[in-house]
This record gives structure tokens, C-alpha cells and sequence, in this order.
């Protein structure tokens, strides 16, 4: 795995901690900043990354970008 889809790994696994805390968080997080987080990682993306994370990211099918990175897209 190269380092930028790490780093995006990491920020997926961020947000979802995030969310998960949702329900309980005072004040609550803000998401944006997550998501811009996301997305500019996205786009620091190595030319000739595969193209179904390319395809799970810009359908911001972040679950299905996550799995995919960890190696586990049979699951999606």
C-alpha cells in the first residue's frame, strides 16, 4: 500500500469513529471538515491507482473505499 492511500485509510477509519460517536458527541463533529479531508487526499492519488477506489471515491462510497483498501472488497 503506498503511503497516500494510508493516509487515506486512516481518514476513512476517522471518520467512521467519528460517526459512531455521533450519537453521544456534545458538540457534535464537524463532518465537513472530514469529508474535505477525504477528498483532498483523494486527490493526491497516484496516477494508475485502481480504478474501483477511484470509482468507490467519487461515488463517496467511503464504507466501500475502506474495504477496499484493507484488502477486503469481496465484502462489498
Amino acid at each position: 500500500m503506498q503511503e497516500s492511500e494510508k493516509k487515506l485509510l486512516e481518514a476513512l477509519l476517522d471518520l467512521e469513529a467519528v460517526v459512531a460517536s455521533m450519537p453521544t458527541a456534545n458538540p457534535k463533529p464537524n463532518l465537513g471538515a472530514k469529508f474535505q479531508a477525504i477528498d483532498a487526499l483523494a486527490a493526491q492519488l497516484p496516477k494508475g491507482t485502481h480504478p474501483q477506489l477511484i470509482h468507490y471515491l467519487q461515488r463517496k462510497s467511503y464504507q466501500k473505499a475502506r474495504l477496499f483498501l484493507q484488502g477486503r472488497d469481496a465484502e462489498n
